[in-house]
């Protein structure tokens, strides 16, 4: 709402509103998440020089052609707790301030998880710990919650997402996935630049799009992960 004198009127009119909340929810369906693939010029480089391909526009083309090709794509704490629960009330009182149609906007925030020089935590404790501090923070009028991985290895990724959604609490919002190392790693390494690598990669892609819709409905049971698909993906200081 906008404050127009001493009467409030809709800050966005009502079709604008029905076309927001229709965009929400077809993101938020079932076991589907978002595949981050929007990056940078530059972020993109750095994942190409992991394989040893030239960062190329051409490159670059072949190898979202890959990710947006795959067949049947579309069907498918301590510390760190306190801090993303005060930012996240931060967030939500300056859009409140400013009266942003909640129902209409997706979080995408970090899970919380313990610092890189700290003991791991196990996916139950983290996923207790995410949901805790969202219950005490995001209004449910947020339709949903999009998480990025943020450095983590893809399993870890994947599990954790899961125990999110186990924990057995009220969430009233969809919990779900926007990843984007965590979809990609072992994808680019099978790719490795060439177009004889192509279909084995897009099934690299599948079988993390389909372990990740799982993870989204609390229903992942685990897996034989390729060694790529355990190794952790942190970047200190990274910039999204």
């Amino acid at each position: 709402m906008a404050e127009v004198g001493n009467s409030f009127k809709p800050a966005l009119a009502e079709a604008n509103q029905d076309e927001l909340r229709t965009i929400a929810k077809k993101i938020l369906q079932e076991r589907k998440g978002i595949l981050a693939a929007d990056e940078s010029t530059g972020s993109i480089g750095k994942r190409f020089a992991s394989i040893g391909l030239e960062n190329t526009e051409n490159n670059r083309r072949r190898y979202r052609q890959l990710l947006f090709t795959t067949p049947n794509f579309g069907q498918n704490i301590q510390r760190s707790d306190p801090v993303t629960e005060l930012t996240l009330a931060y967030t939500y009182k300056a859009l409140a301030d400013h009266h942003v149609y909640l129902e209409g906007t997706l979080l995408k925030p970090n899970m919380v998880t313990p610092g890189k020089d700290h003991s791991k935590a196990s996916p139950e404790q983290i996923g207790l710990a995410t949901v805790t501090a969202l219950r005490r923070a995001v209004p449910c009028a947020v339709p949903g919650v999009v998480f990025l991985s943020g450095g983590q290895s893809e399993i870890e990724a994947t599990q954790n997402l899961n125990a999110i959604n186990s924990v057995p609490v009220l969430k009233p919002w969809t919990l779900s996935f926007s990843y984007g190392r965590a979809l990609q790693s072992s994808v680019i390494k099978k790719w490795g630049g060439k177009d004889e690598n192509m279909a084995g990669a897009q099934t690299v892609l599948l079988h993390r799009a389909k372990a990740n819709g799982d993870a989204q409905a609390g229903q992942y049971t685990g897996e034989e992960a390729a060694a790529s698909a355990a190794e952790s993906l942190f970047v200190a200081k990274h910039a999204y």
